[in-house]
């Protein structure tokens, strides 16, 4: 990271006032398999996740490949229909909406993801792609509009005839990320959206996300499985493992003084910068579980260096381990 990301890291606070997305027991479950005669296994992606964001923060969350990140950000934006729970945006359930009762919502919660090739339509021109939203809602003076979206975003405008194939990948990211910002969201969901850059890439990435958020008032919901990145640009980081959340905080309490076994094993395999200083790694056993079958009792007690015969049995909920800081484990 660059000097420019690290002195860019929000100051820590307090969150404060009502949330403008509150997240409360959601459940996204996938038939997997059956037939004839056959019943159908249950994949359990996300299982019951509950948190607020706040106006105006940026809310990450982190966790290893296949802990259900990205699965859980797509059902918010109701890309999936959730299997239960509910989605509160600005005091509306988004849950319980209809696709035509839906769709004045959707401009003001936008989506970056993960891949900026896949996402980007490779027929269409850069200026058709960030034109479309503004089309769709039929924004007035869109060619305007879409040269100051590219110029803000740090590209050409002369860039509106070019098409994906064209740019470099950030270049893509910078693309997609105009496209997200163009009906002037409130809430922009990242799905890791600089895992699949290089890592000077990223620091640029994630300095232009955060200066348009002081620029335009955005909240972001940050999603990476790196939390060294997620502790750059984040105000608080909730952590999740095998579709559930484990513990939220703020960015210096996850960083230094977490609860969970499972977060301090993340934090232990983050780099530090400071090479005088070390970090004693802690190492799990066995491979992650399979959500088809997931573990009882404490989902991480197969892998957790602390479990006790309680964790086998009887399910930790979040509960409160400090100022403004809550972890789902029996012994924090």
């Amino acid at each position: 990271m660059t000097q420019q990301t690290r002195d860019a890291r929000p100051t820590e606070a307090p969150p404060s006032g009502d949330p403008i997305l509150r997240v409360q027991g959601l459940k996204k479950h996938f038939p997997v398999g059956g037939g004839f005669l056959r019943k159908a296994s249950i994949l359990k992606a996300v299982d019951g996740v509950s948190f607020d964001v706040y106006p105006g923060e940026t809310f990450g969350l982190v966790g290893e490949s296949g802990c259900g990140k990205s699965t859980l950000a797509q059902t918010i934006v109701r890309l999936y229909e959730p299997t239960a729970g509910t989605i509160n945006f600005n005091g509306n359930d988004l849950s319980a909406l209809s696709a035509s009762r839906l769709r004045p919502h959707r401009r003001e919660i936008q989506m970056i993801f993960q891949d900026p090739y896949s996402s980007l339509d490779p027929r269409m021109t850069v200026g058709g792609i960030v034109e479309e939203p503004l089309r769709n809602y039929g924004e007035p003076d869109r060619r305007e509009r879409v040269r100051e979206l590219l110029l803000q975003v740090g590209l050409n405008a002369y860039f509106v005839n070019r098409y994906p194939h064209e740019f470099s990948g950030g270049q893509r990211q910078r693309i997609g990320i105009a496209r997200a910002i163009a009906l002037n969201p409130k809430l922009v969901v990242c799905d890791e959206p600089v895992s699949a850059l290089d890592v000077s890439i990223q620091a640029q990435v994630l300095n232009l996300l955060r200066g348009l958020q002081q620029e335009k008032g955005l909240t972001y919901l940050f999603i990476a499985h790196n939390l060294a990145v997620v502790a750059h640009i984040s105000d608080r980081i909730g952590v999740m493992y095998l579709g559930k959340m484990v513990e939220v905080g703020s960015t210096k309490a996850i960083t230094t003084d977490p609860r969970h076994p499972y977060t301090k094993a993340l934090l232990s395999a983050a780099p530090i910068p400071q090479r005088h200083l070390r970090r004693e790694r802690i190492i799990l056993r066995g491979e992650v579980p399979s959500p088809l079958n997931p573990p009882t009792g404490c989902r991480f007690h197969p892998r957790c260096p602390i479990a006790a015969d309680r964790c086998t049995q009887e399910e930790p909920e979040l509960r409160v381990v400090g100022p403004g800081q809550t972890a789902a484990c029996h012994f924090a």
